[in-house]
């Protein structure tokens, strides 16, 4: 099977779960197959739970979920040592994080401590207990959910655990047809308890591998670094994109150059990925974000103003 083929078959069994959901399926999978991490930011009841587990339903990949609250531990997350009587020695309880899939939901109502739990297992792919580092699985992806850090009860992340997140995306209301569509689904069952293995975790690694095979240009790798590099000397960014925001970029539009049946990057592929991958990592001026301004108008503006190579 190839890397195009694992992608449909995902995608499909996604959307059978996901009604009006296209793009953000397809932007999901790009930074799954691309190797990164999705923080999913929307309201409450718009299914970013729905969709974590569907993706991870699809996969025949071991899965675990962690629902973030005010009360829970880095202990919680990673795991702890516990002293055995009867063997007079300490012995390791692993945590969820040693998984394949990770559903961190509802992650911003962690304390900050909790929340940095999972930036050296996100960044790195280990876990340092008792001053002992502990591999993760080669195949370890985290899908974080989050309501906007407006609602009551939640602490906003901090920049560094941001910038570990590939994408940010947004699933918003979908359209009449299709929301009529969600409550036929839902008349008598949970349609994402019906979802069952698609692909295998074989599949998926060669699907990654696939990924990497893409042909991207040394002029397009030169049009990253100027959509990123700019957000460094934006006047209204306080905070601007570091080098991992072009290397996520350049990955990412890698994956979805595959998922369009191309084997090389093309201009298209990065701008429709440069503001769910950049805009997440910037701080803006205060008094350029109280005019009016946002991180994703600010790369849009970007994006429309750089050219791309003819």
């Amino acid at each position: 099977m190839t890397g195009f083929d694992t992608y449909t078959k995902l995608f499909q069994s996604i959307a059978g779960v996901i009604k009006g959901q296209d793009n953000t399926i397809a932007l999901l999978l790009a930074g799954f197959a691309a190797g990164g991490h999705i923080l999913i930011e929307d309201a409450p009841g718009n299914g970013k739970t729905t969709l974590a587990k569907a993706l991870a339903f699809s996969a025949d990949a071991d899965f675990k979920r962690i629902q973030f609250t005010p009360d829970l531990l880095p202990s919680d997350v990673c795991g702890v040592s516990i002293f055995d009587p009867s063997t007079q020695a300490f012995r390791l309880h692993k945590g969820p994080v040693f998984t394949n899939i990770l559903l961190a939901d509802e992650i911003n109502r962690a304390s900050p401590r909790t929340q940095s739990a999972l930036l050296e297992a996100m960044a790195e792919s280990q876990i340092s207990i008792d001053g002992k580092i502990l591999k993760l699985d080669d195949f370890f992806f985290v899908i974080a959910t989050q309501n906007p850090v407006e609602s009551r009860g939640t602490y906003p992340l901090p920049e560094a655990q941001m910038d570990r997140f590939a994408l940010k995306l947004s699933m918003g209301y979908v359209g009449p047809q299709d929301e009529v569509a969600i409550l036929t689904n839902q008349e008598t069952r949970e349609p994402v308890n019906t979802v069952v293995p698609c692909v295998t975790k074989p599949e998926i690694l060669a699907m990654k591998q696939a990924v990497d095979q893409v042909f991207i240009s040394e002029e397009l790798k030169y049009y990253i670094v100027s959509l990123v590099g700019q957000t460094r000397t934006h006047k209204g960014i306080t905070l601007g994109a570091g080098h991992r925001a072009s290397i996520t970029l350049m990955k990412t539009a890698k994956a979805y150059a595959l998922f369009s049946g191309s084997d090389f990057v093309t201009p298209e592929h990065i701008q429709e990925l440069a503001i769910p991958v950049i805009a997440h990592r910037l701080v803006l001026n205060p008094e350029f974000s109280f005019s009016g301004n946002s991180s994703a108008g600010t790369i849009h503006d970007i994006v429309k103003s750089t050219k791309a190579p003819g």
